[in-house]
């Protein structure tokens, strides 16, 4: 069964109606009379991190992960939990203190506090990471008009080459080896953009299982659709320097999830104001699609209007 079956068979009637929990259709919940907002995640050993040898890094992951699902609502995180199960080999003396520099340094660049947590032995290496945020408003998740725009923060695709190298599915340079891991493990969320996103975007994701796998849960629910342009779809020029002299191809790349940039949707009336947020808080936000009538069929075209079809649209969270 898919995640979002399991949720609409098994759980959502226990929220009660209750508006915070968002029929459980979004990636946090919403308290608007108190103004709070909460996300929770687990990352696992092997499914969500390569492995532990570089604990300073995969603890930066999980957090960044666990904040951006507040930072594309247009929340300022304020407070995180990490509940953390592991064995001795794991939790190393040494270990804890790379995870507790990192932790250190997590915070001083997010203005965000440690707010409490838990620790359980286990020989299966696992982190859940709670963030909490302070809003009177939140952009919600299905709220796209037909007509919209489709943006994206920064570039995608350079997470996955990151994990290609760790896997040594790929060769490159040392140089380009530092730039794609370091995306794996230190995705550049877009914190400068969260008192901003309110003004204009009518619904937001954070790619976290892929674009096209995100998108659709952006317009679930709704009777919409969307065409995305595949050839202003983001990437760097290092993944094109890739690409290139690997013979890969960009739509095998740009929608295999752990972007963490922002995927939004706008009037197209404010065309003109992201490119000025663009400019000035200097992140990179392009135009990639719009919103269609339900009716029509969702697409991905090239600049010559030919239909691009891309197999793998993202992880996807099946059980059994």
């Amino acid at each position: 069964m898919h995640e979002f079956e399991i949720i609409n068979k098994y759980f959502s009637k226990l929220t009660n109606k209750s508006k915070g929990s968002l029929n459980l259709n979004d990636d946090i919940f919403f308290d608007k009379a108190n103004k709070i907002a909460v996300s929770v995640d687990t990352y696992i050993e092997g499914k969500h991190f390569i492995n532990f040898k570089n604990p300073e890094l995969v603890i930066k992951k999980v957090i960044r992960s666990s904040i951006s699902d507040l930072i594309c609502k247009g929340v300022k995180p304020k407070y995180y939990f990490v509940s953390g199960s592991g064995n001795s080999k794991a939790f190393t003396k040494s270990n804890l203190a790379k995870i507790s520099k990192s932790l250190k340094e997590e915070q001083k660049k997010y203005n965000i506090i440690l707010g409490g947590g838990d620790t359980v032995y286990s020989d299966k290496l696992s982190f859940t990471i709670t963030s909490i945020g302070f809003s009177n408003k939140i952009i919600y998740r299905n709220r796209s008009k037909v007509n919209d725009d489709i943006y994206v923060t920064g570039n995608l695709g350079d997470s996955f080459l990151g994990l290609l190298v760790l896997k040594n599915k790929t060769k490159i340079n040392k140089k380009l080896c530092r730039y794609f891991i370091n995306q794996y493990y230190k995705p550049e969320i877009k914190y400068s953009l969260i008192n901003h996103l309110n003004k204009f975007a009518t619904s937001s994701i954070d790619l976290s299982d892929g674009l096209i796998s995100d998108l659709e849960k952006l317009t679930n629910n709704q009777n919409n659709s969307y065409q995305l342009f595949f050839d202003k779809i983001p990437v760097s020029n290092n993944l094109k320097s890739v690409i290139n002299s690997k013979n890969l191809r960009k739509k095998n790349l740009i929608s295999r999830g752990d972007d963490y940039q922002v995927l939004f949707t706008a009037n197209n009336r404010h065309r003109s104001f992201i490119k000025k947020i663009s400019s000035l808080k200097k992140i990179k936000i392009t135009r990639i699609g719009k919103i269609l009538n339900g009716k029509l069929k969702s697409s991905i075209i090239d600049g010559k209007g030919h239909q691009i079809k891309i197999n793998n649209k993202g992880y996807f969270h099946a059980f059994g």
